[in-house]
C-alpha cells in the first residue's frame, strides 16, 4: 500500500513471539525501505548487535522506557516509548545527561523514573489509560480513556494514577 515508504523494523520478541536474529536482520535489510529497528528485546547488547551488522546507515532505536540510558550509551541513536508522553522532559534530561558525559546522574534519573514506570504498570487497566489520566493531572489534557480491547482504568487505579502523577512533578523539581 505504501511501496515508496520507508520503514522500521520493531523487534519485540516478548510480543511477538519471534527473535529478530541477525540472519533475518539481514534478509530484511536486502529491503532498501528497511532504514533501522527498534529494539525492545531486554538484552541491551542487542542493540549493539544491529548496530554492528546494520552499519552507519541503519538507525537503531532503544525500546524498553526502563533501560533508555543503556540503550543510548550502548549505541542507539534515539528511543521510542509508550511512557515518553507522560514525562518527556525527563526523557530529554536522560539524554541531555548522557551526551554530557554525566551518567551518574542520568543513572539516578533513570531509576527515578523506572519507580514511576513501575507504578503505573501496577494499574489494572491499560496504561496507556494511566498516562492519559496523568496527563489530565499533571496538564489538564482532557484525551479521553482507551479504545476496546484495551482494559479502562478501574476505580481502584485512581490513587496509583495520583501517585505516579505526583511522583512525575517530584522527579521534575528535583531535576529540571
Amino acid at each position: 500500500a505504501a511501496p515508496d515508504t520507508d520503514f522500521i523494523i520493531y523487534n519485540i520478541p516478548q510480543l511477538a513471539g519471534v527473535t529478530l536474529t541477525l540472519g533475518l536482520f539481514a534478509q530484511m535489510r536486502k529491503n532498501p525501505r528497511v532504514i533501522g529497528v527498534k529494539n525492545s528485546s531486554m538484552p541491551v547488547q542487542d542493540i549493539q548487535m544491529f548496530k554492528a551488522a546494520g552499519g552507519d546507515d541503519c538507525i537503531i532505536f532503544n525500546g524498553p522506557d526502563e533501560q533508555f540510558i543503556s540503550g543510548r550509551v550502548m549505541g542507539a541513536q534515539g528511543a521510542i516509548g509508550g511512557t515518553y508522553s507522560a514525562m518527556p522532559d525527563l526523557f530529554l534530561k536522560m539524554d541531555e545527561l548522557i551526551s554530557g558525559g554525566r551518567l551518574e546522574e542520568a543513572r539516578r534519573l533513570q531509576y527515578e523514573v523506572n519507580s514511576v514506570i513501575y507504578k503505573m504498570c501496577s494499574a489494572r487497566g491499560n496504561m496507556y489509560g494511566v498516562i492519559k489520566e496523568i496527563l489530565k493531572l499533571n496538564h489538564g489534557l482532557e484525551l479521553g480513556g482507551v479504545r476496546s480491547p484495551l482494559p479502562s482504568l478501574e476505580e481502584s487505579d485512581g490513587e496509583i494514577v495520583r501517585e505516579a502523577a505526583r511522583m512525575i512533578q517530584c522527579i521534575r523539581e528535583k531535576h529540571l
